[in-house]
């Protein structure tokens, strides 16, 4: 969906028309044709969460039905069926399974096929082609120059599976929750980020084997050289993705490597620089309120930024204010 179609808050969407219904499906997700076996009987919903770079949703039509499309050519798209039974198709491989089994992962180059039974409904989420790509790359350390061969399906029941499974809906609830994660645009990049990486570690495909590959011995002169980087430049919003791309190791071994030179995860590092900032900013009379200086470092949750800050320093941000000069 363009930026200018992207909806700004939640959207609920219900109707009984079937064609109103396949122009919605098809405004939200891709161009397809639809057949229920019970047009009078049908009842359409599909609730859309206000994600700043994917499509999150949940969908049902309350009949049976059979969806044909085209090659959704530049996204990737994902269906966890909650209730119901499925049956999909892609790429010259067929599957038929029950809600829980299984979930879906369509590439981008190839007609789908999708059969739902009257009692289905499933999250839906839709990943542009050049988003998850470039993200596939920065974990790999290597280019993506053809499209990831997702397997049609993947078990549910697998842990990273259940993982992943667990944020689509954590990203779902909070997106639609008033005062939630859609206010904070750098959380959500994070767990856009966290999302991206859960699926290409879920869904086997010719990566696999690079992404959970044993990381190598990480060099202690990389790391440092992110540590010096967030010392420098704890303002800009990054993943521990980007940091591992702009070290060129992966993130496994970004991970091992600030174990081992600072005793904490990039985020965690990360963070404290950012509370140290504060600090020293309180201490100094900087300008605005305590509030105003957390939210210029990132921390936008009040209650958790208080809690976080006297971990840190022992003494509440207002305490520290009140010593200003």
């Amino acid at each position: 969906m363009p930026d200018h179609q992207r909806p700004s808050g939640p959207v609920r969407f219900r109707t009984a028309d079937l064609e109103t219904a396949r122009e919605q499906v098809t405004r939200t997700f891709a161009s397809h044709e639809v057949r229920v076996a019970d047009r009078a009987g049908m009842r359409f919903r599909l609730d859309i969460a206000p994600s700043p770079n994917l499509t999150i949703g949940r969908m049902a039509y309350g009949a049976d039905t059979t969806i044909v499309g085209p090659p959704m050519r530049l996204c990737y798209h994902v269906n966890l069926p909650a209730t119901g039974t499925s049956t999909v198709e892609q790429h010259g491989v067929r599957r038929a399974f029950s809600a829980g089994e299984a979930g879906v992962a369509f590439v981008p180059q190839s007609p789908v096929l999708v059969q739902w039974s009257a009692d289905s409904w499933q999250y839906h989420v839709k990943l542009p082609k050049d988003l998850l790509e470039a993200h596939a790359a920065k974990l790999t350390g290597q280019p993506i120059r053809e499209e990831i061969d997702f397997d049609l399906t993947f078990p549910l029941r697998s842990s990273t599976a259940q993982a992943f499974l667990a944020t689509v809906s954590f990203l779902y609830a909070e997106l639609n929750r008033e005062g939630g994660l859609a206010a904070v645009p750098a959380a959500c990049h994070e767990f856009e980020s966290a999302l991206m990486t859960q699926l290409l570690m879920t869904v086997p495909s010719r990566l696999s084997a690079q992404l959970h590959s044993r990381p190598a011995h990480t060099r202690g002169s990389r790391t440092r050289e992110i540590v010096d980087y967030l010392d420098q430049c704890p303002e800009g919003t990054v993943t521990t993705a980007d940091l591992a791309a702009m070290a060129s190791i992966s993130p496994r071994a970004l991970q091992a490597g600030f174990q081992e030179v600072v005793g904490k995860s990039p985020m965690a590092y990360l963070r404290a620089v950012r509370l140290d900032r504060v600090h020293r900013e309180l201490l100094a009379g900087g300008p605005g309120s305590v509030t105003d200086i957390a939210a210029r470092w990132g921390f936008y949750h009040p209650g958790r930024f208080a809690r976080q800050y006297r971990e840190r320093f022992g003494v509440l941000p207002s305490e520290s204010a009140r010593r200003r000069g």
